[in-house]
């Protein structure tokens, strides 16, 4: 979860590394801090806190330093309390060290090499330090190369040598590293993001590799001393897109960047109104040779999963399950090689996800993922990848990285049921234009935000909020309720609304607001009786309703008219619609929506 930067280059180095942490700070963390190389004096000076990037860079703002490169971190507290010395960097001799990952074996490293007398915090993390530093003799490889060996767990490791100005050292296991080399040096960091500002061309630090960066070369070996060139990959990403282009927050802009979003997403997708993936290189066999579908996701990228459950089954009469990544190995999943296995992730470093790839293909299944970021560990362990075009996405809470992920699912459906003889060419096709309107009805939607900012002031107030609707409608609800508990610290709770009288309308009093979705036809008069049934318990109604069933239904409620799709496709409307009334509540709290507490963007420690 930690954000890691190193940089060696001609740009001044203080600042890169403060700017590239905040452009890090969506990934979590409690502490920040940097080391840098002082040229002048031949030695590595460490500026660390508890705090904010901000907070940090107070304390750098009044130190004159003449440096070629340097090293950054933000961490999420895992091992030792958030303070000043947990923070990283590490300094332990001529090392100085960042990590991400867990360390699995520290305890026994400490008293295998007799750490304890030079250790001064409680971290994993410094004792890889204390290690490194006990093995150095002068050659980085050698010594980072026995250092490894000795680990158990996963890391990220970026490393200075006092006796090597201008040069960073990586290796890393699972936790991610990416590197590139541009004009204005060289760079490498545990996302993507921190290096677009300068470049989209980067390419993935493979496992057990040493990377060393000097200010205008990279040089990459295995551990067996051959060096290895850089696979390069590229992203379309706008290389100041990671900005907030004016938005107070990150969440609002990437909230009205998702017509774009989907645009990018489906266009290249559709060829003579037909879903193809050719460009994808996903070939037809494993959408026609399975016999069951398996999703496997966490979070919101679950959410987007079982909405493709609820299409899989209505529209192809599969057997499909969607599971919670965590729990995947250990609840003795059936799966063959028979099995499609979906995975989501918006960063595709989400690593119980990944670890339930890896389970899925020993089982002997087809793995297809959904991934933002190229060159991710998830997509390098997949058989195949399709990449949802979102751009980068800051924000903790996901907005556009989440109906990417949904209108990728939606083409899934169509290929498979046009391929599977469910949908003939003219309903492929009548199925694909429905889901070419969806840019221009979220737009709708984001017109009309200012009303949905005013049904927000209807729940501002609210310790308790539940959130009731059926088929379709649960399953949108879940990724709302998880968006309004997430930015707006309310507790929040969706309910497929035919279990209320099983016993949470017992909950529901008058200072209990609920939101309701009715957006499904056949479903609409069973909804309007669920919605009553609190009412008449004295809660307050805030309806998101499709505008062709609302009559006069609306009047008896605090409404939001969805503009019409066809009922499998309302999912797009009232995803913007409910997403927009969680950022209001959270920002007119005056909370930090971009940052919300105790969470990060990519978990990718278990």
């Amino acid at each position: 979860m930690c954000g890691i930067i190193g940089y060696t280059g001609s740009e001044d180095v203080k600042g890169v590394l403060l700017d590239a942490l905040e452009l890090l700070e969506y990934r979590g963390y409690d502490s920040a801090g940097i080391a840098v190389a002082d040229t002048g004096l031949k030695q590595t000076k460490v500026y660390k806190c508890a705090g904010r990037v901000k907070d940090l860079r107070a304390i750098c703002e009044s130190e004159k330093l003449i440096t070629e490169c340097g090293i950054g971190h933000t961490r999420w507290a895992t091992h030792g309390g958030v303070n000043d010395t947990n923070a990283h960097p590490h300094q332990v001799g001529k090392v100085t060290l960042v990590h991400n990952g867990i360390i699995e074996n520290y305890r026994e490293l400490i008293a295998d090499y007799e750490l304890e007398s030079v250790l001064k915090s409680e971290t994993d993390s410094e004792v890889v330090a204390a290690l490194l530093n006990k093995f150095y003799t002068g050659d980085p490889d050698e010594a980072i190369k026995k250092t490894v060996s000795k680990l158990k767990g996963t890391f990220a490791l970026v490393i200075l040598f006092e006796d090597h100005q201008g040069e960073i050292y990586s290796a890393r296991n699972v936790s991610p590293i990416v590197a590139t080399l541009c004009k204005e040096g060289a760079m490498l960091a545990s996302d993507l993001t921190a290096l677009c500002r300068f470049t989209n061309r980067y390419f993935v630090v493979p496992e057990y590799h040493i990377l060393k960066l000097a200010k205008d070369a990279i040089v990459l070996k295995d551990f067996n001393g051959n060096q290895v060139e850089p696979d390069y990959l590229e992203v379309d990403w706008e290389l100041n897109n990671a900005g907030k282009n004016g938005y107070p927050f990150y969440m609002e802009k990437e909230i009205m960047e998702q017509p774009d979003a989907i645009e990018r997403t489906i266009t290249n997708r559709i060829t003579s109104g037909m879903p193809d993936f050719t460009a994808d290189g996903v070939p037809d066999e494993i959408f026609t040779q399975c016999e069951r579908v398996n999703i496997i996701a966490c979070g919101t990228a679950m959410h987007a999963g079982l909405v493709a459950q609820a299409l899989i089954k209505s529209i192809l009469h599969m057997h499909i399950d969607v599971d919670m990544a965590s729990e995947f190995m250990y609840s003795d999943p059936v799966i063959d090689e028979k099995s499609l296995v979906i995975a989501v992730s918006q960063s595709g470093e989400t690593i119980d996800t990944l670890e339930a790839v890896k389970y899925a293909k020993k089982r002997g299944a087809k793995c297809l993922s959904i991934i933002n970021v190229k060159g991710s560990s998830i997509a390098r362990e997949s058989d195949y990848v399709l990449y949802t075009n979102a751009g980068p996405e800051i924000a903790v809470a996901s907005t556009k990285a989440y109906t990417t992920q949904l209108v990728v699912f939606y083409l899934i459906v169509a290929k498979m049921a046009q391929l599977r003889g469910v949908f003939s060419q003219e309903e492929t096709q009548s199925f694909i234009r429905e889901l070419q309107r969806t840019p221009d009805v979220m737009k709708k939607v984001l017109e009309g935000r200012q009303e949905i900012h005013k049904l927000a002031n209807k729940v501002l107030e609210a310790k308790d909020l539940f959130m009731i609707g059926r088929g379709l409608d649960y399953s949108i609800l879940l990724e709302g309720s998880l968006k309004l508990k997430e930015v707006s610290y309310i507790h929040s709770e969706a309910y497929a609304s035919g279990e209320l009288k099983h016993g949470p309308i017992a909950l529901i009093t008058q200072d209990t607001p609920v939101v309701a979705a009715v957006t499904q036809e056949k479903l609409m008069s069973k909804e309007l009786s669920n919605i009553k049934e609190v009412r008449s318990r004295g809660a307050d109604i805030v309806l998101f309703i499709k505008e062709s069933l609302a009559k006069d239904i609306d009047r008896a409620y605090d409404t939001f008219h969805l503009p019409d799709m066809q009922d499998e496709f309302m999912v797009m409307p009232a995803s913007v619609a409910l997403q927009l009334l969680a950022y209001y509540v959270s920002s007119d709290k005056g909370f930090d929506v971009d940052k919300p507490r105790n969470l990060a963007k990519v978990v990718t420690v278990e």
